[in-house]
């Protein structure tokens, strides 16, 4: 049976903002999907340590007040939510994440940042993945279409349902159910195994980083850099 036939597990954040390497995790989900069983779900909300900006808020709801008076510490969090993936991966099971190198970027961050192992630890020093990226997987297979590519926009355009977009649990199930209607529309996806989807993505991502940053430098932003880097950003070595 192809991919997105078999389980999968559903991965998204919602954050205090949008550069992976400074934002904090405030809401988090992960959501196993398996065919013919009822979604399963588990979700945390974290006291990220900072304010979450308004802005930030205003897109998913939580407050800082109410993270600080409901939320748990952020270290349980992110260890917990690495745990539960590599957990999966451990399983063979691919993680569906939409801008999946935000999200694992993000994660890889708050682990350095609470001296925590990373997912590469956890998994005895093997490479992360199967990792199924929608956002990077349509931008390859209908690279000309025109619009916004945001998880809202490709659930139109694929005919999913999103019951609430950025709560973190919707938006999870609603990256699944994009990757596997991609699949669905796109025999030549649905055909590769997962690791060879994987593998796929890497210079999926790196063809259009490559190609947004001629863009952005012939625009005049002459000293543009976009990073390359699929399913998550290298972190700088750590001092000392």
């Amino acid at each position: 049976m192809a991919w997105h036939g078999e389980p999968l597990v559903g991965f998204d954040l919602e954050t205090t903002g949008t550069e992976p390497l400074e934002a904090r995790i405030v809401t988090a989900a992960i959501v196993g999907v398996r065919p013919g069983e009822p979604v399963r779900r588990r979700g945390w909300l974290a006291d990220p340590g900072i304010r979450i900006p308004a802005q930030a808020s205003a897109i998913h709801g939580i407050s800082s007040e109410r993270a600080t008076a409901e939320g748990r510490p952020a270290r349980e969090v992110a260890d917990e939510i690495a745990q539960a993936l590599t957990g999966y991966w451990a399983q063979g099971v691919p993680v569906v994440a939409y801008n999946a190198a935000f999200d694992l970027t993000l994660l890889t961050a708050e682990l350095r940042r609470h001296d925590l192992p990373s997912l590469t630890d956890r998994l005895s020093g093997r490479p992360i993945g199967p990792v199924i990226d929608p956002y990077t997987i349509d931008r390859a297979v209908d690279r000309y279409r025109k619009g916004k590519r945001t998880l809202e926009a490709v659930c139109v355009e694929y005919g999913v349902v999103l019951d609430a977009a950025h709560d973190a649990s919707a938006d999870a199930l609603a990256a699944v159910r994009v990757a596997r209607a991609i699949a669905e529309r796109h025999g030549p996806v649905a055909a590769l195994t997962p690791a060879e989807l994987h593998e796929r993505q890497i210079g999926w991502y790196a063809d259009w980083a490559t190609d947004f940053q001629r863009f952005l430098r012939e625009k005049g932003s002459a000293d543009a850099v976009v990073d390359a880097s699929w399913p998550l950003r290298e972190l700088a070595p750590t001092a000392g």
